[in-house]
């Protein structure tokens, strides 16, 4: 079954079970997709919530018909700060969304020579948006608005888990950092503490690699130094790494 993200406004105000449909989703369901009166689709809420639906007459109306759960939660959930490169961002966001991150938050550090503009983030929300119902996620991973590199730091102050991936320095293996979670998440919930989830949050660079400055600053805040391998590699490419690397150990849980 096809999947479209509906926005809360979209309930019926009058029947709980009913949903207004876009001009571009009735649009997509029933030209694109040539769905007719009765057929199904999954409606996906942003905030984790799928139904099976069913077209109504009317044009526009359709029907929740029951909770749909077919995506797994992923037990580690990670939150990507990602310096801006100049180019790219649109597919970090795709790919990462795909390897199942919770929230990308776009910095712009000393090195950031994009300024994004409040149309750049509501694209980069509309791609993480068409990325989740492609890879059947019950969920559509925040796209924050970009931060100075500070703020970042600071939003994710409180995450138990925070790692900041640095280059040409000595420092642990993201994979050897991260690989032991699963066993720490069942002996916390062995203890009667009991966690759903384990948050984490990654860092990755920018073009030309952070100032000597912000480095010390996220290890003074308590970051962990880790590195994704001993080649160097793009600002594209390190959340991708990063990524693939929380997807692999969530295979543990």
């Amino acid at each position: 079954l096809q999947r479209i993200t509906i926005a809360p406004d979209q309930f019926h105000p009058r029947e709980p079970q009913g949903l207004i449909l876009t001009p571009e989703q009735v649009h997509y369901l029933r030209q694109v997709l040539r769905l007719r009166t009765g057929d199904q689709f999954l409606a996906l809420n942003a905030q984790g919530g799928l139904w099976r639906s069913v077209l109504e007459e009317g044009g526009n109306r359709a029907t929740l018909v029951e909770p749909w759960a077919d995506f797994p939660t992923l037990s580690i959930q990670a939150t990507l700060l990602v310096a801006l490169p100049k180019n790219g961002f649109d597919e970090v966001v795709r790919q990462t969304v795909e390897l199942g991150v919770k929230a990308i938050v776009p910095v712009l550090s000393e090195r950031t020579v994009l300024q994004p503009s409040e149309q750049k983030q509501k694209r980069w929300q509309r791609i993480a948006q068409e990325a989740a119902e492609q890879c059947e996620r019950n969920d559509v991973p925040t796209i924050a608005p970009p931060l100075p590199f500070g703020s970042a730091l600071a939003l994710l102050s409180s995450t138990p888990h925070r790692y900041f991936c640095v280059t040409r320095r000595a420092a642990s293996p993201f994979l050897m950092a991260i690989m032991t979670l699963p066993d720490q998440h069942q002996s916390q919930q062995s203890s009667q503490q009991s966690l759903e989830t384990l948050d984490i949050a990654i860092v990755t660079g920018p073009e030309g690699g952070w100032t000597d400055a912000e480095t010390q600053k996220a290890l003074d805040q308590g970051w962990q130094p880790v590195s994704l391998g001993p080649l160097i590699l793009r600002a594209v490419t390190a959340p991708i790494a990063a990524m693939s690397v929380v997807m692999a150990i969530n295979f543990k849980f």
